[in-house]
């Protein structure tokens, strides 16, 4: 359990990635200043930097969370490895309010649309590879050293990042459709043989 302190932190560095999120939707990310951010979080533009040391870093930060992946772990045991993501990610997005979705969709289509987001999410892409390898390793009870599982993470993190390029456009149960048939075919492709 988080102390006062750092439940704080934690709401406050989400407010600020909130008001981002909306000010880059209503006035355009190029357009959208650090300090308009600021202002709009009721924070300084220093307490921005505090928490995100770019505005890139305001999209770019959590783009897929540690919670996803907690959720990954948790999945029922008959999931095969790619089934609890689909899992993981249908329980994040079902259980979001109307608002944050629209602001998850936000933050992807920018992603999708402005080059330097694109490069920032390619060199951030590391971070989810290795929580997806740790989540694979604990639920198949495999050494997270596995060359195969790091293998495996990374190409299928690959394509579910084009699985979810269209995402915007979609309502929730579009989305997940669409997730889950892009899942097989993945699984498909996609096989983590024995150790």
């Amino acid at each position: 359990m988080l102390g006062l302190r750092e439940r704080k932190k934690a709401k406050t560095k989400a407010a600020i990635q909130q008001h981002a999120l909306k000010l880059f939707r209503e006035r355009g990310y190029a357009e959208t200043t650090i300090e308009q951010i600021a202002a709009a979080a009721e924070v300084s533009p220093s307490t921005f930097f505090r928490y995100y040391p770019t505005k890139e870093d305001v999209v770019l930060t959590e783009f897929m969370d540690s919670e996803t992946f907690r959720l990954m772990v948790e999945a029922p045991a008959d999931l095969s490895p790619l089934q609890a993501v689909a899992y993981a990610i249908g329980q994040t997005f079902g259980n979001m309010p109307d608002e944050e979705l629209q602001l998850e969709f936000t933050r992807n289509e920018l992603i999708q649309s402005v080059p330097e987001l694109r490069r920032g999410m390619l060199a951030e892409i590391t971070r989810p590879i290795e929580l997806l390898t740790e989540a694979i390793a604990i639920r198949l009870d495999r050494p997270l050293d596995d060359p195969d599982l790091r293998l495996y993470a990374g190409a299928a993190i690959g394509g579910l990042m084009m699985l979810t390029r269209r995402t915007a456009e979609m309502g929730i149960p579009e989305m997940m459709r669409s997730l889950r048939d892009g899942i097989e075919r993945l699984e498909r492709m996609l096989t983590l043989g024995p150790v």
